[in-house]
């Protein structure tokens, strides 16, 4: 038993940053899945239909925008919360 707890305890003393951090790395996969799945469409809607290109590519950059503002805001709340 107090092997174990010896283990558990120097395992914990090895173990320095903050939690956070790791936090934000798994918060990058949404908007990253976002990314990819909002500009395959536009690509796959603007070869279905070349004529609605504009109108496409500019709904695609409004949602990459907003996609991307959801980043920043888990990169800055990585730092707020503690």
């Amino acid at each position: 038993m107090s092997l174990a707890l010896n283990s558990i305890l120097a395992a914990t003393d090895s173990v320095s940053g903050s939690v956070s951090i790791i936090g934000y790395g798994l918060g990058t996969l949404g908007p990253g899945i976002g990314i990819g799945f909002l500009v395959g469409k536009t690509v796959e809607g603007i070869s279905r239909q070349p004529e609605a290109a504009g109108q496409v590519r500019t709904l695609m950059f409004i949602g990459l925008a907003l996609v991307e503002a959801l980043a920043l805001f888990g990169f800055a709340l990585a730092f707020v919360v503690r």
